[in-house]
């Protein structure tokens, strides 16, 4: 035991070589020692285990941080230049992706932080592809060989949440009628995937945040507890640091899962990846259904182009995969979900809708934000926007509700048009003084 009350070394690399080997010592010294019995000596071994990940954890961090602090200061390099550069270093990426800046950012980040064991929390819009980056991370990292588990925190029932991912014994419950592993266990030496990850109860982020400080998990209706050595990224379309702000998520837990953090912008950010998602998903139905890729009309492809896509990329594949199954070899308008189709707009029903406005019908009883755009020119959908803050006073989000589009995207919108929505709150309280006054004279 004398060997651990050495002076420590100073360089950060050699200290955590030498402690690394004191542990082993340690282990070494305690696997032949006859003065403790068995059960005890499992016990310290176990905890040296524990102790030898945690530093193996901190080597891996300080790597990451040295390689991110030590990497020359990038020339502004384009677009097209970056996409092009993580190409061209083997980095593997199941589908098709742009050169949006903040889309890079993500698998940039994503490209450094793979190789490491560090925990990665991938937030963005449903639809994003948060488990496809979760993909590529376990496939650039050091476990691409291994087993990767996915689990949906949301979809487990509250009583099954521990059983599900921790295991249980047999006869631990009522229906347990034999041993069984959890998914940490099955993901043991690969990557769990952990979707949807606000959505998982109290206790059973305690739970987790456990596994996250000791790795070891314990099955239910058992003391003894399991090594497990699980590479955990995290996924969620909620704000966690929010939640966490509210009670409803713990916030150790937050700050342990997001060491690595990465955001996934919304399609409607990443209008240049459209096109490509278009062949992408064209030539994949086409694999699944046994033809020759879909065509789309010039028509149906401005359509599509223009489309907001709430759902994001999900929607824009499952789009695809509809008109591949339903058209021959070209697919227009009529192909498209009912649901999702432009409204015929005839010149008299132009002229309705123009004379609905005059005699100050709601915004709510008008075409619809995108019936206007196809319609009608710029001055007309800046027209629209007009009314919708004037009748809800300025409002965005109750104008955003009532026209049922993203919020986001109806200011990007305001933004081009050079509205302001403060405009329209002053607007509106001077109304409402000229009414109060109106009323008081008479």
């Amino acid at each position: 035991m004398q060997i651990l009350d050495q002076p420590e070394d100073t360089s950060p690399a050699i200290s955590y070589a030498a402690l690394i080997e004191k542990i082993e010592i340690l282990r070494s010294t305690l696997r032949w020692s006859s003065r403790l019995e068995r059960a005890d000596i499992e016990k310290l071994l176990r905890q040296a285990n524990t102790l030898r990940d945690e530093v193996m954890q901190m080597s891996h961090k300080e790597r990451f941080v040295q390689a991110a602090v030590a990497e020359p200061v990038r020339v502004e390099q384009s677009r097209q230049a970056r996409r092009q550069g993580l190409l061209e270093r083997s980095f593997i990426f199941e589908g098709t992706f742009g050169d949006n800046p903040r889309l890079l950012e993500a698998l940039e980040i994503a490209e450094k932080a793979a190789p490491t064991d560090l925990p990665v929390l991938i937030d963005g819009e449903s639809g994003t592809g948060k488990e496809l980056m979760a993909k590529v991370i376990h496939a650039n990292g050091s476990r691409p060989d291994k087993p990767y588990i996915s689990v949906n925190c949301g979809a487990i029932p509250d009583n099954l949440l521990e059983s599900e991912l921790f295991g249980h014994r047999r006869g631990a419950f009522t229906g347990a009628s034999s041993d069984r592993k959890g998914k940490f266990e099955s993901a043991h030496t690969g990557t769990i995937f952990l979707d949807e990850i606000g959505e998982l109860p109290l206790a059973g982020q305690v739970k987790l945040l456990r596994v996250l400080e000791a790795h070891e998990i314990q099955r239910v209706g058992s003391d003894e507890p399991i090594a497990v050595d699980t590479r955990i990224v995290a996924a969620t379309n909620r704000n966690l640091r929010q939640l966490s702000e509210e009670g409803r998520f713990r916030e150790d837990l937050f700050y342990r899962l997001s060491v690595i953090h990465v955001t996934l912008p919304p399609l409607r950010e990443r209008r240049d990846e459209i096109p490509l998602l278009f062949s992408w998903f064209a030539d994949e139905a086409a694999g699944v259904l046994k033809r020759r890729p879909v065509r789309l009309t010039p028509r149906l492809r401005d359509f599509l182009l223009s489309y907001a896509y709430p759902g994001n990329i999900r929607e824009l594949r499952n789009v695809m995969y509809r008109i591949s199954c339903l058209a021959g070899d070209t697919a227009d308008m009529e192909h498209l979900p009912v649901d999702m189709r432009p409204a015929i707009t005839t010149p008299a029903a132009q002229g309705g809708a123009r004379a609905a406005g005059a005699n100050g019908a709601s915004v709510a009883n008008l075409m619809s934000l995108s019936d206007a755009k196809r319609a009608a020119s710029d001055e007309a959908e800046k027209a629209f926007l007009e009314r919708g803050l004037h009748e809800v006073g300025g409002t965005v989000a109750e104008l955003a509700r009532r026209v049922d589009m993203n919020r986001s995207h109806l200011q990007m919108l305001l933004k081009k048009h050079g509205l302001h929505s403060k405009d329209f709150r002053n607007h509106a309280s001077k109304e409402s003084r000229d009414d109060s006054e109106e009323k008081e004279a008479g």
